[in-house]
């Protein structure tokens, strides 16, 4: 293999999660790959995790089939997994077992060969502690497959598996609460294009009361998960107001959706792969002004 380069330096390339929104900013990722913009540092959680790995290893197939929810030698989800005690999204097999049966090879051997940073987030249950994950974290493409599958495990709907011992969920319920800006500017990056799953004007809204006490029955013994869950909609809201702040410095290019048609839980590949193709549609119409930002245009 010829010695892999990289040509957007001093700007971080940040990817927010979102679970199956990520078909939508899959399209932005592989139009970056296809006209050859290669971020030196990549950062993401939850499903933007998934995209900072494939990004790097600059596969455009896996970029893409990663969030078309197609069934290999097992469903990818549903309610028949979630019956079944697999999770309403089957983490078995989305990570580790359709590597096993190379129903969706990884090209471990270009991520490692690319020079670009990265840092992936997590949670960890049992403290409430927010960890992060860089490559020398992975040893082998199985270590990182695990690392990617903490970072994207929903807590209800995903089975976890234990990362050193302990027990990691979703990135979005660590620091930043799901805006994963923090990882690039503790990295100290003061710019980054930031690839967001919801359109422009979006914040949460509070949570209701029957919302707080289903969460509070749900995951009671886990008090750290269930404060990380009640105050999420206000830290989001928070970091979005930090992103709005450096969109304003000149430092963020933000590219938001322009219209998001799926839900994080859709599993329906046709509409999966109308978000795709939208997705491409709009990262082809912005590729000008990221160019710009970068020092590439």
């Amino acid at each position: 293999m010829e010695p892999l380069v990289s040509n957007v330096f001093d700007c971080a390339l940040v990817f927010e999660g979102g679970g199956y929104r990520g078909a939508y900013t899959a399209g932005i990722a592989n139009v970056l790959l296809e006209h050859d913009v290669w971020f030196d540092y990549v950062c993401g959680l939850s499903a933007g995790a998934s995209h900072t790995l494939d990004y790097v290893s600059r596969d455009r197939v896996r970029v893409k089939d990663a969030f078309m929810a197609i069934d290999g030698r097992e469903p990818v989800g549903g309610m028949k997994t979630l019956l079944q005690g697999k999770g309403y999204f089957n983490a078995d097999y989305l990570y580790e077992g359709c590597l096993a049966d190379n129903f969706a090879p990884f090209d471990w051997e270009t991520f490692v060969a690319n020079p670009a940073r990265i840092r992936i987030q997590a949670f960890e249950r049992d403290t409430g502690r927010t960890v992060t994950f860089t490559k020398d974290d992975m040893p082998n493409v199985w270590e990182a497959i695990k690392r990617v599958r903490a970072s994207s495990t929903i807590p209800g709907a995903m089975v976890p598996e234990p990362v050193d011992g302990k027990v990691l969920l979703d990135g979005g319920l660590g620091e930043g609460a799901g805006i994963p800006i923090g990882m690039a500017e503790a990295d100290g990056f003061e710019r980054m294009v930031f690839v967001a799953t919801r359109e422009q004007g979006y914040w949460k809204r509070p949570l209701s009361q029957a919302a707080r006490r289903g969460i509070s029955r749900a995951f009671g013994k886990y008090p750290h998960v269930v404060e990380a869950l009640l105050t999420r909609p206000q830290r989001y809201d928070i970091a979005l107001g930090h992103v709005a702040q450096l969109e304003r410095e000149g430092r963020a290019l933000v590219i938001r959706p322009d219209t998001m048609p799926i839900r994080n839980s859709t599993i329906d590949t046709k509409q999966l792969e109308h978000a795709y193709e939208l997705g491409h549609a709009q990262g082809e119409r912005e590729l000008p002004r990221i160019l710009k930002f970068v020092g590439l245009g």
